[in-house]
C-alpha cells in the first residue's frame, strides 16, 4: 500500500515528474503518464474511486477553464496551423487547440499526483520524515505541525463566534462594507485566541525540554526501506520510459520545439 511508503521519498517521487512535466508541450507524454498514475491510484493506493472523483471533479472545472483561456490566448509561437473556427474575435487554430489539450493533460497529471500524495500521507509522519530524512529544523517542522493541528479548532471557534453574535442580535452583514466589518469582528478574536494558544504551546514545549537541536531521539523513527526505493523507481522511472517512448515515436515536444 502506498500509505506505508516513507513520506519524504513519496514527496520527492511525486515532485520530480510533476516539475519535469511542465516542460512537455506535446499530448502523448502527459496523456500516457496520466493513465499510469490512474492505474497506480486505483490499484495499489487504496483510495476510494468515489472519493477521488469527488475531489478531482471539483478541480476539473478549473483545469478546463485554463485550457479554454490558453486556446483563445495562445501566443504566435504555439498558435500555428489551420484556423478551425472563430470565437468572438479570436481565431482558434490547430496549434492553439493542441497546446490547450496539452496544458489540460499536464494539469490533470499534477492534480492526480497531488491527490496520490495527499490522500495516502499522514501529516504527522510527513513532518517526522522531513525532520529525520531531510534534516529540516525541528522548530520549523513542529511549528507547521502545531499550526496544522489548530486548523479544526479555528473552524469550531468561528462557529461559536457566529452563534454568540446571533444571540446578541447581530445579523449577517450585507454589501462590501458590511462584509469587511464582519470580517474584522471575526478575525480579531480569532487572532487573539491563536496568539494565546501559540504561547501556551511554546511554553509547554519548552517546559518539556524541546530545543532546536537536530541530534535528538524520536519516539517514532521513520526509516527508508527497499519498498520505498521501489516506489520511487516506479514513479520516476516510468516517467522517463514514457519520455523516451515519446521521443522514439516523434511526439516529444519541449517548450514548443520538437526534439
Amino acid at each position: 500500500m502506498i500509505s506505508s511508503i516513507n513520506p519524504s521519498v513519496k514527496a520527492i517521487a511525486v515532485l520530480i515528474p510533476g516539475v519535469l512535466l511542465g516542460f512537455m508541450f506535446d499530448i502523448f507524454t502527459p496523456l500516457a503518464y496520466f493513465i499510469f498514475i490512474l492505474l497506480v491510484t486505483f490499484t495499489i493506493s487504496g483510495i476510494s474511486i468515489v472519493k477521488w472523483l469527488k475531489i478531482f471533479s471539483a478541480f476539473l472545472v478549473l483545469v478546463l477553464g485554463f485550457a479554454w483561456m490558453t486556446m483563445l490566448y495562445a501566443s504566435d509561437t504555439y498558435a500555428g496551423g489551420e484556423v478551425l473556427f472563430e470565437v468572438w474575435e479570436f481565431d482558434v487554430t490547430t496549434g492553439s487547440v493542441m497546446i490547450a489539450i496539452s496544458l489540460a493533460l499536464r494539469s490533470m497529471c499534477f492534480l492526480s499526483l497531488s491527490l496520490l500524495f495527499v490522500l495516502t500521507t499522514d501529516s504527522t509522519k510527513f513532518m517526522l520524515s522531513l525532520m529525520q530524512q531531510l534534516k529540516l529544523p525541528p522548530k520549523l517542522t513542529y511549528g507547521i505541525l502545531a499550526g496544522y493541528r489548530f486548523l479544526p479548532t479555528f473552524q469550531e471557534e468561528l462557529s461559536v463566534l457566529r452563534k454568540a453574535h446571533r444571540i446578541r442580535g447581530v445579523k449577517r452583514s450585507r454589501g462590501i462594507r458590511g462584509r469587511i466589518n464582519q470580517f474584522k469582528r471575526y478575525s480579531i478574536p480569532l487572532l487573539a485566541n491563536a496568539i494565546r494558544k501559540a504561547e501556551r504551546v511554546a511554553i509547554a514545549m519548552e517546559s518539556k525540554g524541546f530545543t532546536d537541536e537536530r541530534d535528538r531521539t524520536h519516539y517514532h523513527e521513520m526509516k527508508v526501506r527497499t519498498r520505498d526505493w521501489v516506489f520511487f523507481g516506479a514513479i520516476v522511472g516510468m516517467f522517463f520510459v514514457i519520455v523516451i517512448t515519446s521521443y522514439s515515436l516523434g511526439y516529444l515536444n519541449i517548450f514548443g520545439r520538437k526534439v
